[in-house]
């Protein structure tokens, strides 16, 4: 294995827009940098959240570039890989590789569903391409791929494979690679509205999604959860819960960016097909984060 074990909290940061839909880089850069303030232990660029479906190569290594500028070494700065093809995502391993980033996020190629020795043998060439930490992103809900524990086992070998973000909303997996894998990879919950459950299951850490506009209150529910102090912890993911299951939805990104609006640390703009949320959603994802900012925290507010 490799000497790098992350842990903690890393958002799925969020790429911001001007509203003509070009990538507002300043606007990026600065909740990049909101959010390193705040405590977050590493980021995630062009994830889902980060609407990468909508990027083109060269813009997701854009991106990349604006995060390791904005991050100035502070914290590891991970690249997501979905693109269509395992040739494509080489490519884009090739370019993030000379911009500098730290590793990388990895998800099945998009578009067509693969079976599980396909899946496992993209993993391993983008694994070995990258000669970097990688994290693989497994989520069968929305990517209709899963690999299981035992396709974790045979993917041991590649010392290039760290992470597992585990994101099937079955918290039984969690003990499940536990069990059959010991402490081989570090394992990243990537449901919000599990995040309590995941780090008392042992999870090593976060991909937030919510985190991206309450960062120091994510970091304090990972802290206070690695300090045994269930019952603090439990009253902070109690606040948060309403919030985290806004990131469980079709609609994520609107969801998160209307977020990022009302607490006054992002714009709503985004790239069509999306749209902002109107009428009765938008109304209900404003009601949600009205009432949480109402009874907030002080002790862990995030500091703008």
């Amino acid at each position: 294995m490799s000497a790098t074990r992350w842990t903690g909290i890393f958002p799925a940061i969020t790429t911001k827009f001007f509203a003509d839909e070009r990538i507002d880089a300043e606007g990026t850069a600065r909740h990049i940098d909101f959010q390193i303030r705040n405590g977050i232990h590493g980021i995630v660029t062009c994830g889902s959240l980060g609407e990468a479906s909508t990027l083109t190569l060269e813009e997701k290594l854009e991106v990349a570039r604006i995060a390791l500028e904005a991050a100035e070494g502070r914290v590891p700065v991970l690249a997501n890989v979905s693109e269509t093809s395992t040739r494509e995502a080489l490519r884009y391993i090739d370019g993030a590789n000379k911009l500098g980033v730290a590793g990388y996020m990895v998800m099945p190629s998009v578009i067509y569903v693969a079976d599980a020795r396909e899946a496992m043998l993209n993993v391993r060439t983008m694994a070995e391409a990258a000669q970097k930490p990688v994290m693989v992103y497994n989520n069968p809900i929305a990517y209709r791929v899963d690999l299981k524990p035992e396709h974790m086992l045979e993917l041991a070998d590649c010392k290039w494979i760290e992470a597992i973000k585990e994101s099937t909303g079955d918290i039984r997996r969690i003990t499940d690679l536990r069990n059959l894998l010991g402490d081989r990879y570090q394992l990243f919950l990537g449901v919000d509205d599990l995040a309590y459950e995941g780090l008392a299951l042992g999870c090593d850490g976060l991909l937030a999604g919510v985190g991206c506009a309450f960062p120091r209150e994510n970091v304090a529910l990972f802290e206070l959860m690695k300090a045994g102090q269930w019952a603090e912890a439990l009253k902070l993911y109690q606040w948060m819960t309403p919030m985290l299951h806004l990131d469980v939805s079709n609609k994520l990104v609107q969801n998160l960016k209307l977020i990022d609006l009302l607490v006054g640390v992002g714009s709503e703009h985004m790239r069509r097909p999306r749209l902002p949320l109107i009428g009765e959603e938008r109304a209900f994802v404003t009601a949600v984060v009205e009432k949480a900012l109402a009874t907030r925290p002080e002790k862990y507010r995030s500091v703008a």
